[in-house]
Parts: C-alpha cells; sequence; structure tokens
C-alpha cells in the first residue's frame, strides 16, 4: 500500500480525467489569484486584464516552450515597485490612468527582450554558461529570499480585518480573523499530510473552502463580514471584457523597468532547477522510462519568460514571471500535467471576462488567503534549500558562505528595512534585484580567484 502512495500524481506530459483536470485546474487558478490580483492593485492595474493577460501570457509560455515546461506566468512582485513607482512618478502627473498604463507598458514590453537574449546566450554557449554566472549558490537563496520577503504579504493578510469598522470591535475583529487564517493554514497543511489517494492533491483548494465556510460561520453569528468585492468591476452586467490598452513609447519606462528583469533571470532559472528536481523525483518513483531532463531547457524558458513578458505588456497586464506559487502548488499536490495548466490558463482568461466569477473570487476573505499564503510563501524559500541541497551546495566554504549570506540579507533586509526600495547614491533599487545583482557579481568575483588558485 505504501508504494502505490508514492506514485500518485502526473508527470508533464500525463492528462488526468476531465474532472480531476478541472479540480487541479481550479486550484492552479486559486493560488495564482492572490498575488497576480495584488499587483495589479498595487499597481493601479485593471484587474480583470491582468487576470486575461496572465492566462493568455501562460499559454504562449506553453506553447513557445513546446509543451516541456509545466511553468504558470502571473504578475510578479519584482516589478512592483519599479511600476508603481513610474505610475506615482512626476513624469506622469496629469496623465489618466490608462495613459500611465500605457507608458508602463512599454518599459514591460522591452523588458521581455532581457529575458529572450539570455535565453538566447544560454541556448548559444551552453548551461555551463549560465550555471557560471547563475550556481545554486546564487539561484538558491534568491528563491529564499523571495518567499521570505513576501511573508510580511502573508502575515498581514492573515491577520487582516474588515474596513470601518468600529474602534470597540477591532479587538474581536482581529481574533477571528486569526483564526480564520489559522484553521486555513492547519487545514491544508492537514489534507497534503494525511488526506489519500486523489483526495490528497488537494490540498490547496480544499483548505480555503474550509476557511471560507469558517469565514460565514463567522459572519452568521457575529456580523462580522469578511467577504469582499472587486472595487473596480462591481456592476450589474454579467459579462464584460477587460480593457486591454496599447503600450505607449516611453524611455523613462524602460529605465525604470527593463533592468528589473535582470532580478527576475535567476528567480525564473531557480524554478527550472526546482521543477528538475520534482519532476524526476516524481519519474523515479513512478518507475518511468522517461528522462525529464528540465535543468537543460533554461534557455527556452528564459525565452518564453521574456515572450510572456511581451504579450502581457502589450495587452496591459504587469510585468511577470514563472510562479513559484504555482509550483509550490505542483510540488505539494505531485501534480506537473501541462493539460492543467493550459486549462488553469483559459479558466483565468475565462473568469477575467465573466463579473460575478471574478467577484466571487477576490470576494475570499483576506485571512483565508493569508493562511494560505503561509504555507505557500514558506514552500518557496524552502525550495531554495532542496536546490543547493540537490546540488550538494558546500556550506563550509567560505565563498559560499559570503554568496549565500549576502543575498540573504540584501533581499530580505532590503525589504523590512526599506520597503523594498534599497536607497543607493541617489538611486532605489528594488530589493531583489539588487541581492541579484550584487550575489551574481560577488560570485564571478571570487569564482575568479578561485581559477588561478
Amino acid at each position: 500500500m505504501s508504494s502505490e502512495k508514492q506514485v500518485i500524481g502526473y508527470l508533464p506530459d500525463e492528462q488526468p480525467s476531465f474532472w480531476k483536470l478541472l479540480l487541479y485546474a481550479i486550484q492552479q487558478v486559486i493560488v495564482m489569484f492572490p498575488a497576480t490580483v495584488t499587483v495589479a492593485l498595487l499597481t493601479g492595474f485593471h484587474v480583470s486584464t491582468t487576470i486575461f493577460a496572465s492566462g493568455l501570457a501562460t499559454i504562449c509560455f506553453i506553447l513557445v516552450t513546446k509543451k516541456q515546461l509545466p511553468l504558470y506566468y502571473g504578475s510578479s512582485f519584482s516589478y512592483l515597485p519599479a511600476i508603481a513607482g513610474l505610475m506615482a512618478s512626476e513624469a506622469l502627473a496629469g496623465y489618466t490612468l490608462n495613459e500611465k498604463i500605457a507608458v508602463a507598458q512599454f518599459g514591460i514590453v522591452m523588458s521581455g527582450f532581457v529575458s529572450i537574449a539570455a535565453g538566447l546566450i544560454v541556448n548559444r554557449f551552453g548551461k555551463d554558461s549560465i550555471d557560471k554566472v547563475l550556481p545554486a549558490t546564487v539561484t538558491g537563496p534568491i528563491a529564499m529570499a523571495i518567499g521570505l520577503t513576501l511573508a510580511a504579504n502573508a502575515m498581514g493578510d492573515a491577520a487582516a480585518i474588515p474596513a470601518n469598522l468600529p474602534e470597540a470591535a477591532k479587538a474581536m475583529a482581529s481574533n477571528w480573523a486569526w483564526g480564520i487564517s489559522l484553521l486555513t493554514l492547519l487545514s491544508t497543511i492537514l489534507f497534503s499530510v494525511y488526506l489519500k489517494g486523489f483526495w490528497r492533491q488537494l490540498p490547496l483548494l480544499l483548505g480555503p473552502i474550509v476557511g471560507c465556510l469558517t469565514a460565514f460561520i463567522v459572519r452568521a453569528s457575529t456580523g462580522l463580514d469578511f467577504f469582499k468585492f472587486l472595487p473596480d468591476t462591481v456592476n450589474s452586467s454579467l459579462f464584460a471584457l477587460p480593457l486591454f490598452t496599447l503600450p505607449k513609447p516611453s524611455w523613462v519606462a524602460v529605465a525604470a523597468i527593463m533592468p528589473i528583469a535582470i532580478a527576475t533571470i535567476p528567480e525564473s532559472t531557480a524554478h527550472v532547477y526546482q521543477l528538475d528536481i520534482y519532476v524526476n523525483d516524481l519519474a523515479r518513483k513512478k518507475k518511468s522510462a522517461k528522462k525529464y531532463d528540465i535543468s537543460s531547457k533554461l534557455g527556452l524558458n528564459l525565452i518564453g519568460d521574456g515572450i510572456g513578458d511581451i504579450v502581457a505588456g502589450f495587452i496591459g497586464g504587469p510585468a511577470g514571471t514563472n510562479y513559484g506559487e504555482n509550483i509550490s502548488a505542483m510540488a505539494i499536490t505531485k501534480v506537473f500535467s501541462i493539460p492543467v495548466l493550459i486549462a488553469a490558463a483559459l479558466m483565468a482568461m475565462i473568469i477575467s471576462c465573466f463579473t460575478p466569477l471574478i467577484n466571487a473570487i477576490y470576494a475570499i476573505p483576506t485571512p483565508v488567503i493569508g493562511g494560505l499564503e503561509i504555507y505557500l510563501f514558506g514552500a518557496i524559500a524552502a525550495q531554495g534549500i532542496a536546490i543547493m541541497m540537490e546540488k550538494k551546495v558546500d556550506m563550509f566554504s567560505a565563498k559560499n558562505i559570503a554568496v549565500i549570506a549576502t543575498i540573504m540579507v540584501i533581499g530580505v533586509g532590503g525589504q523590512y528595512a526599506f520597503g523594498g526600495n534599497i536607497p543607493f547614491f541617489g538611486l532605489e533599487i528594488p530589493c531583489i534585484a539588487g541581492a541579484a545583482i550584487f550575489g551574481i557579481l560577488l560570485n564571478l568575483v571570487l569564482s575568479l580567484g578561485e581559477e588561478k588558485k
């Protein structure tokens, strides 16, 4: 019986039955939804357009990568400070919202060419060329830093209370918020550990259902309503196409947004290594004769990532990358099926067009999302450790410790000391981008010394 439990799961080229595929796809949509919507809200981009762009970019990514990489494209937090800063800058003062989005779109589209160029370099000079620049000592701590910099978002969402409450009710609301988020978190964990067979693969769908039921009981018994609605889509219409805008050329946008693509390269590279580890682990357990050499497709992944930025940016979506949250979901559920991700992308595009569906998903209470985020964001950080373990990184090497330590402190410390942007000689450097660039350069410098020795 124990051996049967180990082989439950789907490899990239395997397709579940229709109803299982549907449920797995819904789970992937739920996982990507909170972060993607949050980026849209914080940058001022249209939420429905952002969701549509994530689905369309995912399908384009899967086609460009020849259905070999099970990755979901979503809005990236790495770009958030640059885009939000540009939208609020004096250079765009007096612009309408759509005009600001159009200017930012140009920088997003151009950032896609950075990833494509990196992918072409990898394809030309081989995987070793990127391994020298982005070894596990860089990609591992970058993945860890990304997860840990999002920890505050997770805890803040877990404790979120309804708006406009009287002062006397806030303490009680805070207690209920923690109760809802903890029940969501614990039920998700328990489902992933103790459920058997097919149901064991749906913890990230079942956990939020428990959380929503808890919030419904709280509303019925106390009158505290944790459910919410999306301001820019609340209307009586059933069907509403997303609002698409076209890029407006701006070198200011290029200077502000394009460099951030450098930070997403190690992030995206880390995702490929994560997939290689988990997919091949499942293949071994299923005794599959096929070798899934995902780590050799770094160049193809980066090209696909760049295409995703261009597609999303061209229609009015924020810049993005392959989602660690969705990889966490796949690692937990052992469902790496490409057809599931295609179905999830199509669902996202449908949801973006139907107002009631958008409102229903966005109505998920923030504490429920927070409970889920604690698990998922922690899993992103844990996968960084898995990368270094898989690559057998020598943790007693002075060089490795230096690279890992500085990336972690700059990335995580920059988030909590400066709110994400590190002031540096008159510039505002996004903490993840700064950590990635510093780690890459430090590793290269220390590697030169190693070669001479």
